[in-house]
Protein backbone atom coordinates (compact mmCIF):
# COMPACT_ATOMS: atom_id res chain seq x y z
CA UNK A 1 0.00 0.00 0.00
CA UNK A 2 1.20 3.72 -1.30
CA UNK A 3 0.78 5.96 1.72
CA UNK A 4 0.85 9.55 -0.30
CA UNK A 5 -0.86 12.00 2.91
CA UNK A 6 0.60 11.96 6.41
CA UNK A 7 -1.88 13.54 9.02
CA UNK A 8 -0.39 15.53 12.21
CA UNK A 9 -1.64 16.05 15.42
CA UNK A 10 -0.37 19.69 16.90
CA UNK A 11 -0.57 19.36 20.89
CA UNK A 12 2.33 17.46 22.69
CA UNK A 13 2.89 16.15 19.33
CA UNK A 14 4.39 18.98 17.49
CA UNK A 15 4.95 21.09 20.73
CA UNK A 16 4.45 21.26 24.26
CA UNK A 17 0.41 21.67 25.63
CA UNK A 18 -0.68 19.75 28.27
CA UNK A 19 2.63 20.51 30.85
CA UNK A 20 1.07 24.52 30.57
CA UNK A 21 -2.79 23.12 31.55
CA UNK A 22 -0.95 20.91 34.16
CA UNK A 23 1.33 23.66 35.62
CA UNK A 24 -2.03 26.31 35.33
CA UNK A 25 -3.72 23.04 37.21
CA UNK A 26 -0.97 23.62 39.77
CA UNK A 27 -1.95 27.05 40.16
CA UNK A 28 -5.54 26.81 40.87
CA UNK A 29 -5.32 24.20 43.41
CA UNK A 30 -2.88 26.88 45.12
CA UNK A 31 -5.43 29.55 45.07
CA UNK A 32 -8.25 26.93 46.06
CA UNK A 33 -6.14 25.56 48.62
CA UNK A 34 -8.29 27.14 51.31
CA UNK A 35 -11.82 25.83 49.83
CA UNK A 36 -10.67 22.30 49.12
CA UNK A 37 -8.49 19.51 48.78
CA UNK A 38 -6.66 18.89 45.81
CA UNK A 39 -7.75 15.34 44.98
CA UNK A 40 -11.65 16.82 45.51
CA UNK A 41 -10.63 19.89 43.71
CA UNK A 42 -9.16 17.71 40.92
CA UNK A 43 -11.87 15.62 40.58
CA UNK A 44 -14.65 18.61 40.41
CA UNK A 45 -12.70 20.13 37.58
CA UNK A 46 -12.31 16.84 35.80
CA UNK A 47 -16.17 16.15 35.83
CA UNK A 48 -16.82 19.78 34.92
CA UNK A 49 -14.45 19.48 32.34
CA UNK A 50 -16.03 16.36 30.77
CA UNK A 51 -19.68 18.32 31.19
CA UNK A 52 -18.53 21.35 29.22
CA UNK A 53 -16.81 19.53 26.36
CA UNK A 54 -19.88 19.81 24.01
CA UNK A 55 -20.75 22.98 24.86
CA UNK A 56 -17.08 24.81 24.74
CA UNK A 57 -15.10 22.00 22.46
CA UNK A 58 -11.62 21.90 23.21
CA UNK A 59 -8.48 24.60 24.45
CA UNK A 60 -7.91 27.35 26.81
CA UNK A 61 -10.78 28.80 26.96
CA UNK A 62 -13.07 26.31 27.39
CA UNK A 63 -10.49 25.37 30.50
CA UNK A 64 -10.17 28.56 31.75
CA UNK A 65 -14.26 28.69 31.79
CA UNK A 66 -14.68 25.56 33.15
CA UNK A 67 -11.43 26.22 36.01
CA UNK A 68 -14.00 29.48 36.72
CA UNK A 69 -17.21 27.09 36.77
CA UNK A 70 -15.35 24.52 39.87
CA UNK A 71 -14.54 28.01 42.08
CA UNK A 72 -18.13 28.47 41.88
CA UNK A 73 -19.46 25.14 42.51
CA UNK A 74 -16.90 24.86 45.44
CA UNK A 75 -17.88 28.55 47.24
CA UNK A 76 -21.75 28.28 46.93
CA UNK A 77 -21.73 30.61 43.73
CA UNK A 78 -19.65 33.08 45.14
CA UNK A 79 -15.98 32.86 44.73
CA UNK A 80 -13.82 35.83 46.02
CA UNK A 81 -13.35 38.32 43.23
CA UNK A 82 -9.44 37.98 43.52
CA UNK A 83 -9.75 34.11 42.63
CA UNK A 84 -12.03 35.13 39.39
CA UNK A 85 -9.28 37.44 38.38
CA UNK A 86 -6.29 35.20 39.05
CA UNK A 87 -7.91 32.31 37.04
CA UNK A 88 -8.47 34.89 33.96
CA UNK A 89 -4.92 35.93 34.53
CA UNK A 90 -3.90 32.34 34.10
CA UNK A 91 -6.01 32.02 31.00
CA UNK A 92 -4.64 34.65 29.49
CA UNK A 93 -0.94 33.36 30.10
CA UNK A 94 -2.02 29.87 28.34
CA UNK A 95 -3.08 32.01 25.54
CA UNK A 96 -0.07 33.68 24.96
CA UNK A 97 2.46 31.09 26.24
CA UNK A 98 5.69 30.54 23.99
CA UNK A 99 5.48 27.97 21.07
CA UNK A 100 8.42 26.01 20.66
CA UNK A 101 8.60 22.80 18.65
CA UNK A 102 9.79 19.21 20.81
CA UNK A 103 12.90 17.92 19.43
CA UNK A 104 12.99 16.34 15.76
CA UNK A 105 9.72 17.76 14.81
CA UNK A 106 11.00 20.32 12.23
CA UNK A 107 14.13 17.39 10.78
CA UNK A 108 11.12 14.50 10.39
CA UNK A 109 8.66 17.15 8.83
CA UNK A 110 10.57 18.86 6.40
CA UNK A 111 12.39 14.97 5.02
CA UNK A 112 8.37 14.07 4.79
CA UNK A 113 7.22 17.09 3.40
CA UNK A 114 9.78 16.14 0.34
CA UNK A 115 7.95 13.03 -0.14
CA UNK A 116 4.52 13.12 1.13
CA UNK A 117 1.57 15.32 1.70
CA UNK A 118 1.35 16.48 4.98
CA UNK A 119 -1.70 17.55 7.09
CA UNK A 120 -2.10 18.90 10.29
CA UNK A 121 -5.46 17.89 11.94
CA UNK A 122 -5.68 19.47 15.46
CA UNK A 123 -8.66 20.18 17.60
CA UNK A 124 -9.11 23.44 19.81
CA UNK A 125 -9.81 26.95 19.40
CA UNK A 126 -9.73 28.22 15.58
CA UNK A 127 -8.03 31.42 16.74
CA UNK A 128 -5.32 30.32 19.06
CA UNK A 129 -4.50 27.03 17.27
CA UNK A 130 -3.72 29.11 14.34
CA UNK A 131 -1.58 31.44 16.31
CA UNK A 132 0.76 28.63 17.80
CA UNK A 133 0.85 26.91 14.23
CA UNK A 134 2.38 30.52 13.03
CA UNK A 135 4.56 30.68 16.04
CA UNK A 136 5.76 27.43 15.68
CA UNK A 137 7.33 28.28 12.24
CA UNK A 138 6.43 25.14 10.73
CA UNK A 139 3.21 26.22 8.67
CA UNK A 140 5.34 26.26 5.25
CA UNK A 141 5.28 22.43 5.67
CA UNK A 142 1.94 21.96 5.61
CA UNK A 143 -0.25 20.94 2.54
CA UNK A 144 -3.01 21.80 4.47
CA UNK A 145 -4.80 22.30 8.26
CA UNK A 146 -7.31 21.18 9.39
CA UNK A 147 -8.56 22.70 13.14
CA UNK A 148 -12.11 20.52 14.06
CA UNK A 149 -14.52 20.39 17.03
CA UNK A 150 -13.74 16.60 17.25
CA UNK A 151 -11.73 13.86 15.90
CA UNK A 152 -13.56 10.58 14.94
CA UNK A 153 -13.72 8.17 11.81
CA UNK A 154 -15.67 10.49 9.97
CA UNK A 155 -13.59 13.40 10.49
CA UNK A 156 -10.18 11.48 9.10
CA UNK A 157 -12.35 9.89 6.07
CA UNK A 158 -13.64 13.24 5.28
CA UNK A 159 -10.09 15.04 5.93
CA UNK A 160 -8.05 12.32 4.48
CA UNK A 161 -10.36 12.15 1.49
CA UNK A 162 -10.19 16.21 0.95
CA UNK A 163 -6.66 16.30 0.85
CA UNK A 164 -5.28 12.87 -0.35
CA UNK A 165 -6.08 10.20 -1.79
CA UNK A 166 -8.54 8.56 0.95
CA UNK A 167 -7.72 7.13 4.43
CA UNK A 168 -6.50 4.05 3.29
CA UNK A 169 -3.28 5.54 1.54
CA UNK A 170 -2.94 7.86 4.74
CA UNK A 171 -1.17 7.36 8.15
CA UNK A 172 -1.50 9.48 11.23
CA UNK A 173 0.72 10.49 13.87
CA UNK A 174 -0.04 12.10 17.51
CA UNK A 175 0.08 11.36 21.15
CA UNK A 176 -3.40 10.85 21.98
CA UNK A 177 -4.84 7.32 21.67
CA UNK A 178 -8.01 8.24 21.75
CA UNK A 179 -8.16 11.32 19.36
CA UNK A 180 -5.11 10.43 17.11
CA UNK A 181 -4.82 6.73 16.63
CA UNK A 182 -8.05 4.72 17.23
CA UNK A 183 -10.33 6.68 15.22
CA UNK A 184 -8.14 6.85 12.18
CA UNK A 185 -7.45 2.79 12.86
CA UNK A 186 -11.27 2.84 12.49
CA UNK A 187 -11.24 5.02 9.13
CA UNK A 188 -8.83 2.63 7.18
CA UNK A 189 -5.57 4.67 7.81
CA UNK A 190 -2.21 3.51 9.08
CA UNK A 191 -1.30 5.52 12.63
CA UNK A 192 1.98 5.46 14.91
CA UNK A 193 1.43 6.78 18.45
CA UNK A 194 4.43 8.92 20.00
CA UNK A 195 4.12 9.23 23.50
CA UNK A 196 4.24 12.16 25.47
CA UNK A 197 5.36 12.49 29.12
CA UNK A 198 2.02 13.75 30.09
CA UNK A 199 -1.47 12.64 28.83
CA UNK A 200 -4.85 14.06 29.67
CA UNK A 201 -7.39 11.52 31.51
CA UNK A 202 -10.02 12.09 28.48
CA UNK A 203 -7.33 11.09 25.65
CA UNK A 204 -6.19 7.83 27.52
CA UNK A 205 -7.54 4.31 25.84
CA UNK A 206 -6.27 1.04 25.59
CA UNK A 207 -3.11 0.65 23.43
CA UNK A 208 -4.59 -1.71 20.19
CA UNK A 209 -1.21 -3.29 19.99
CA UNK A 210 -2.46 -6.44 17.59
CA UNK A 211 -3.59 -4.07 15.20
CA UNK A 212 -1.61 -4.61 11.74
CA UNK A 213 -1.89 -0.55 10.64
CA UNK A 214 -0.41 0.21 13.99
CA UNK A 215 2.66 1.63 15.43
CA UNK A 216 4.42 3.00 18.13
CA UNK A 217 6.97 5.10 18.07
CA UNK A 218 9.30 6.41 20.93
CA UNK A 219 10.36 9.72 18.98
CA UNK A 220 8.58 11.76 16.11
CA UNK A 221 12.50 11.08 14.55
CA UNK A 222 11.50 7.64 13.69
CA UNK A 223 8.21 9.05 11.75
CA UNK A 224 10.01 9.19 8.29
CA UNK A 225 11.75 5.71 8.42
CA UNK A 226 8.43 3.83 9.85
CA UNK A 227 6.36 5.95 6.71
CA UNK A 228 8.65 4.72 4.16
CA UNK A 229 8.17 1.28 5.56
CA UNK A 230 4.84 1.21 4.48
CA UNK A 231 6.06 1.02 0.58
Amino acid sequence: MHVTTVGLDADDTLWHNETIFRLTQERFRALMADVAGPEALDARLAAIERRNLTLYGYGVKGFTLSLIETAMELTGGEPPGRIVADILAAGREMLSHPVEPLPGVRQALAELSGTHRLVLITKGDLLHQEQKLAASGLGDLFAAVEIVSEKDAATYERVFARHGTGAAEAAMCGNAMRSDILPALQAGAFAAHIPYPLTWAHEMAETPASHPRFAELAAIAELPGWVRSLG
